[in-house]
């Protein structure tokens, strides 16, 4: 295949625009939010912040991995670490209109934790000022460091998301040489097994246990086959995973792996039935899906097609399917409703031009404290 070859019309979208869209992206820019959906450049971005769904990045934006699909900047951040980051961003998520946000990380091996704390802190801190956001987290492998995962999964994230990325057989091509396929696995594996931990405990305490789900996603187009492609789909249900999608890679630049197909659209649709065959709660299969493609819809259809989420009343008249499309956009549109509230309570509650640090007014003098002292996180 050409190195830049001609896209099929199924890739090709419309630029995005409308009332909404500029006015979250004029939010972002006044909150000094980065959005991975801008600056990946993500082809549904306009779709997902229409439903009030958004991917914020945390911990900076050098990456201590290199990846040959992925633009992230790769290098080593020394440590360097804003500790009011998580204040920060909860407080200006807070008071926008979003249902779902997802917050993702780029690798930080040169962090203990691999930043995990960072993003728990996130969490809690967001759950409390807005208890009506559902939350994902999208994070790395963490090495293998399982109490990381776990410190990720106790914060309550409603979704615990790592992708896997591609089959096994090309990971090691495709990925680090620090990323491996079990590796990938195992963190999916933990995430489950510790939020079922959890809900039997809350079961057992007589307490609510909000149902807590587990994701992944897969590119293809990047030199699998599509039987690799459904047994990487086997893999993810064996290990526990509730979520996934499938999308189509297309290269950033001509410095990372080629593009080695075109998967055509029909073939997106049957590895969706064969996940679904599977027992996967639900599955996004299409050449313009990514990892946290339409999020909040995804989050409602994987527990309403189950029986796991509550209709609104009137959402769904007599005779139709109670996960049929009419249904699903009646929920979404009640979550936004709550969201334009709560967002409109945590405004006149927050001052919105100058988010207030942990430990009082931000200062000139107080601004070397926003790094964590690199000695005591960096990995020896």
């Amino acid at each position: 295949m050409a190195q830049f070859s001609p896209k099929p019309e199924w890739l090709k979208v419309r630029a995005p625009g409308g009332d909404t869209y500029h006015h979250l992206k004029e939010t972002f820019r006044k909150l000094d939010l980065h959005t991975v959906c801008e600056e990946a450049r993500c082809p549904n971005v306009g779709e997902c912040w229409r439903e009030g769904t958004a991917t914020v990045m945390l911990l900076g934006d050098v990456c201590t991995r290199g990846c040959r699909f992925c633009a992230v900047t790769t290098g080593d951040p020394r440590g360097a670490v804003d500790v009011r980051e998580p204040e920060h961003v909860a407080r200006a998520i807070a008071r926008l209109s979003l249902q779902y946000v997802v917050m993702t990380m780029v690798n930080r091996d040169d962090l203990l934790d691999g930043g995990a704390e960072h993003v728990a802190r996130t969490v809690s801190r967001l759950h409390a000022l807005r208890p009506d956001l559902l939350i994902e987290t999208l994070v790395g492998d963490f090495q293998g460091h399982m109490s990381a995962v776990d410190m990720v999964v106790d914060a309550g994230p409603d979704v615990f998301a790592h992708n896997v990325e591609v089959v096994r057989r090309i990971t090691r091509v495709i990925r680090d040489v620090r990323s491996s396929y079990d590796q990938s696995l195992a963190v999916l594996r933990r995430a489950k097994e510790r939020q079922r931990r959890l809900a039997a405990d809350a079961a057992e305490a007589g307490a609510p246990a909000p149902r807590r789900l587990t994701k992944s996603s897969v590119m293809v187009g990047i030199g699998e086959t599509d039987d690799e492609v459904l047994e990487a789909l086997r893999d993810l249900r064996e290990a526990g995973v509730d979520i996934v999608t499938i999308g189509q890679y297309l290269r950033p630049s001509s410095k990372h792996a080629p593009v080695q197909r075109f998967v055509e659209p029909e073939t997106f649709a049957a590895f969706e039935r064969a996940a679904l065959e599977m027992g996967f709660l639900y599955a996004a299969s299409a050449p313009l899906v990514r990892s946290s493609y339409k999020a909040a819809e995804v989050f409602v259809r994987s527990l309403m097609d189950r029986g796991g989420a509550a209709l609104p009343a009137g959402a769904s008249p007599a005779g139709e399917d109670p996960a049929g499309p009419a249904a699903v956009e009646a929920l979404l549109e009640e979550r936004l409703a709550v969201a334009r509230r709560e967002a409109a309570r945590l405004t006149a509650e927050l001052d919105p031009d100058e988010p207030r640090p942990l430990d009082g007014p931000a200062t000139a003098s107080a601004s070397p404290a926003r790094l964590v002292p690199a000695a005591s996180l960096v990995r020896r």
